[in-house]
């Protein structure tokens, strides 16, 4: 704890130190005085608590006010919702289904933009959208509604590379890029370091058409601490798509998606209609951390020393019908 003006904490301590021998002389004197008289101070313990604590309510009180003027400050951990959430979604072509409703990725998008909605500004939330090439449209970032802007312009195209979309958002939130090790090589993986704090959210129908390896991609999300929980988008009976003048059908693989899902021991999510990507999003298990955050006391120490002033008020014209 520092304090702006702490000269004021010796004001506060000579005032504490004056008024608390005036009230004993004036005690101590009122005492003489019946004894003078032939009167005995009436009253046991109880009488004693009655006659003293309102004027030491007030001589505290007092105190604390003057201390107040010191500017009292302190650094704290606050408690606060955190951490970094790529939302990867799926654009390729056979996101156009509607064996969801109005379509795959409409749903998706929709339920993504009440998510970041609803999070807290200390959240920074990326979006990484991927067919073969795995583009990222947004870099992690508290600003939700540039977030939410990227989110709606997603439009579907091309095939799917679930391992590109998990490479692209590792390195989104490294800040670098993320490439597979040669699997020939002896070199040992990358090191990233521990991201605890971030999480993948990975919206897919789990159609796969091309590398490198989802399960190895994941891998390296792993050994970062980086959780990846997916998502299925999509019914496993499927729907026929349109592709350049040809019906192609797609249904939903859940056996890819559960299997990144447990390499990260992340979880794996079934979202057949709207509702239900809601519910996924409201089960997200966003990290509690605490921040240091530096917060004057000053307006602390006012409010407990009129809370003091005001105890003592109420019994004084409790136990006596007035203030003073």
């Amino acid at each position: 704890m520092s304090f702006e003006f702490p000269w004021m904490l010796a004001v506060a301590a000579l005032v504490l130190v004056g008024l608390g021998l005036a009230y004993r002389l004036m005690h101590l004197r009122r005492t003489q005085v019946l004894v003078a008289a032939g009167l005995a101070e009436s009253g046991g313990r109880r009488a004693r608590i009655r006659r003293h604590l309102p004027p030491m309510l007030f001589l505290v009180a007092l105190t604390l006010l003057l201390a107040a003027g010191s500017r009292p400050q302190a650094t704290i951990k606050v408690p606060r919702i955190s951490g970094t959430i790529i939302l990867a979604f799926d654009v390729s072509n056979s996101m156009t289904a509607t064996d969801v409703s109005p379509s795959r990725l409409a749903a998706a998008q929709a339920a993504a933009t009440r998510f970041v909605r609803a999070q807290p500004d200390t959240v920074d939330i990326g979006i990484v959208a991927f067919d073969q090439g795995a583009l990222t449209t947004h870099t992690p970032t508290t600003n939700h509604d540039q977030t939410i802007s990227a989110i709606k312009q997603l439009h579907a195209a091309g095939g799917t590379s679930l391992g590109q979309a998990i490479l692209a958002s590792l390195s989104a939130i490294v800040g670098h890029t993320v490439t597979l090790p040669d699997p020939n090589s002896s070199d040992p993986p990358p090191n990233f370091g521990y991201l605890g704090s971030a999480t993948i959210v990975l919206l897919s129908d789990g159609e796969n058409t091309g590398g490198p390896d989802p399960v190895s991609a994941a891998g390296l999300a792993a050994n970062a601490g980086v959780r990846i929980d997916t998502v299925g988008v999509g019914t496993v009976a499927g729907a026929t798509i349109s592709v350049d003048g040809y019906q192609v059908a797609t249904a939903l693989n859940e056996d890819l998606l559960t299997q990144i899902a447990q390499t990260t021991a992340g979880s794996y999510h079934l979202a057949a209609d709207a509702q239900s990507l809601d519910s996924v999003y409201q089960s997200l298990d966003l990290r509690i951390t605490a921040k240091p955050q530096f917060v004057e006391l000053t307006g602390a120490t006012i409010g407990l020393a009129l809370l003091l002033l005001t105890i003592g008020g109420i019994l004084m014209i409790t136990w006596y019908g007035r203030v003073l």
